[in-house]
């Protein structure tokens, strides 16, 4: 609201020491002037004359041209400085006083908006893990996640209000956020007690009241959630479907409920869900296919990263999509879920729900990634070559677990691993064949009579298949 000039005037002549200060050093002025006006001396003309005369004697002590010099210098140094003060001043109001240096942030910013464009497909903590490390390398990040949860607070919330379960959401946006702010740990915060409130997690109801201020746009949401931790990237579900996961165990029976999918400790033969075809959400489709690298991982095999492939929109923009394809096995089984599974049965299992390669489609995976840390534990993923080699994937092998990491992957560890075989393998390749320089990639016609399931993918470059065990960064 504009304000009137009555309004400025007074509220400049608000208590305070410096203001009174101006107004006695402005009545002093006003009355030397008064006096001078009087006895005829015209202060003005009298100024005027002496700041001339002693302009003339300091410039006559030195040649012109270093005076020049010196006037620009001075003029230049006086107006760098008052332009910084002014930036730190404006920028202060916005900034936290322990956040690092602002030429820091502008460097790192810089650097990371060039970054490769990254998109990460899955749920649950792997990801959120994933997504940790991967923000030190690039703010192009997308992650795509299940909407399928229905058990917690995520649980109750859909169950209760209808909303797609925010708990994959809440957790991705978090691991991009600016670690330095202390709404990040709000949005971790869950209560522990209070009727209807207990177990729920602050980010969840945040994210679930803007879905309701927002008309029920959970992406609109989400947008806004990620602005108000500042989070690099965006996070997207995979489909605005309200998914119902059933798992068919290898005895024929089978049960209705992501919560209760691991609760039978059999051997899961497939993953279906309902709606049997949800439809993908456009702006997901759309990172895909601009992305350099697609990553699927790490996390719950059958409730986190299938769930994904089961929106034949999001298998169809990865199979299309000319980036960098990458698995990412987790370093444990999880029982109940994938007990005794191997390196090779975790690559099946995706492959077969992926559903058949179409002879216009391009490969779901090119690379593993495999934990190489020393371990020997009990429940540690096994690693069977021969078997990842007939499925037609390179594999590539790093410690990915450091002592404060063992059960499962070190963010930093994993970030830097996969973006250096990114840019080592893949990312000038993705560039040349987006130009069309370079010729799209040959694919093996699939057999017809092959239901596709468990078909193994055929490699585009034989000599990669050929080195699966010897991938290398």
């Amino acid at each position: 609201m504009k304000r009137s000039f009555d309004y400025r005037v007074r509220s400049l002549m608000l208590p305070g020491l410096k203001r009174y200060i101006l107004v006695i050093l402005v009545s002093i002025c006003a009355i030397v002037f008064g006096v001078l006006w009087l006895l005829d001396k015209h202060p003005v003309l009298r100024i005027q004359k002496f700041l001339h005369e002693v302009v003339s004697d300091t410039a006559a002590v030195l040649p012109s041209k270093v005076n020049g010099i010196i006037a620009i210098s001075v003029g230049s140094i006086c107006l760098l400085g008052a332009m910084v003060r002014i930036t730190q001043t404006l920028l202060g109001a916005y900034l936290p006083e322990d956040r690092e240096a602002i030429p820091d942030v502008l460097y790192r910013r810089r650097y990371l908006e060039r970054g490769p464009k990254v998109v990460v497909v899955g749920g649950g903590t792997g990801l959120s893990n994933l997504l940790n490390g991967l923000k030190r390398y690039s703010n192009n990040l997308t992650a795509i996640v299940t909407v399928g949860d229905d058990g917690g607070s995520s649980g109750r919330l859909r169950q209760e209000l209808g909303v797609l379960p925010p708990g994959d959401i809440r957790n991705c946006i978090t691991a991009l956020a600016d670690q330095d702010k202390i709404v990040t740990e709000l949005f971790r915060y869950r209560f522990s007690s209070g009727e209807g409130l207990e177990g729920h997690s602050f980010g969840n109801l945040f994210i679930t009241a803007l879905c309701a201020v927002t008309g029920g746009d959970i992406i609109q949401a989400t947008r806004t959630a990620s602005r108000v931790l500042n989070s690099c990237g965006q996070v997207l579900p995979s489909t605005l479907s309200s998914l119902t996961l059933t798992a068919e165990y290898t005895d024929g029976s089978k049960v209705i409920g992501e919560s209760s999918i691991i609760e039978m400790g059999k051997r899961i033969r497939a993953i279906t869900c309902e709606p049997s075809q949800p439809e993908a959400v456009a702006e997901a489709v759309e990172a895909i296919m601009e992305a350099e690298l697609i990553v699927l991982g790490p996390g719950s095999l059958y409730t986190s990263i299938i769930p994904n492939l089961l929106v034949p929109g999001i298998v169809s923009a990865i199979r299309e999509a000319q980036a960098r394809k990458i698995y990412i096995c987790n370093v444990m089984t999880q029982p109940g879920e994938t007990t005794g599974y191997s390196v090779g049965d975790h690559v099946e299992a995706l492959l077969a729900h992926a559903g058949p390669v179409k002879t216009s489609a391009g490969r779901l995976l090119h690379s593993v990634l495999v934990n190489d840390s020393e371990g020997g534990r009990e429940n540690e993923v096994r690693y069977d070559p021969e078997k990842v080699k007939e499925l037609g994937l390179t594999v590539l092998r790093r410690p990915l677990t450091s002592a404060t990491a063992l059960s499962h992957h070190d963010s930093t560890r994993l970030a830097r691993a996969i973006i250096m075989w990114l840019f080592r393998t893949g990312r000038t390749r993705t560039a040349r064949v987006r130009s069309g320089t370079a010729p799209k990639p040959k694919l093996k016609p699939a057999d017809p009579k092959d239901s596709g399931l468990l078909k193994p993918e055929v490699g585009t470059n034989s000599k990669e298949v050929a080195s699966s065990t010897n991938a290398t960064l």
